[in-house]
């Protein structure tokens, strides 16, 4: 099951999530679509945002709770990230 200690490791498409750049205080709300080896791809209400994992801070919404990641722990293919060894965040 998908919790705080193992989202890293897992599949981030469906979640719905809030980016905000980590040198300003914009939020982007929506769900992810799509990912990339260095960006996610979130449906928002006004269309289709792409962001680099390095520039944003994630808030991924879980069942009965929210998880803060940094992108740059996200940053890797999918089936990939799931072999990393992934220190504490």
């Amino acid at each position: 099951m998908i919790g705080h200690s193992n989202l890293v490791r897992h599949e981030l498409i469906g979640l719905k999530c809030e980016a905000c750049l980590k040198n300003n205080d914009m939020i982007i709300t929506g769900k992810i679509i799509d990912e990339t080896r260095n960006t996610l791809v979130m449906a928002t209400e006004t269309g289709k945002r792409t962001m680099i994992k390095d520039k944003y801070n994630f808030v991924f919404q879980l069942p009965g709770t929210r998880v803060k990641v940094d992108g740059t722990v996200l940053i890797g293919r999918p089936k990939e990230r799931v072999k990393k060894k992934i220190e504490k965040w």
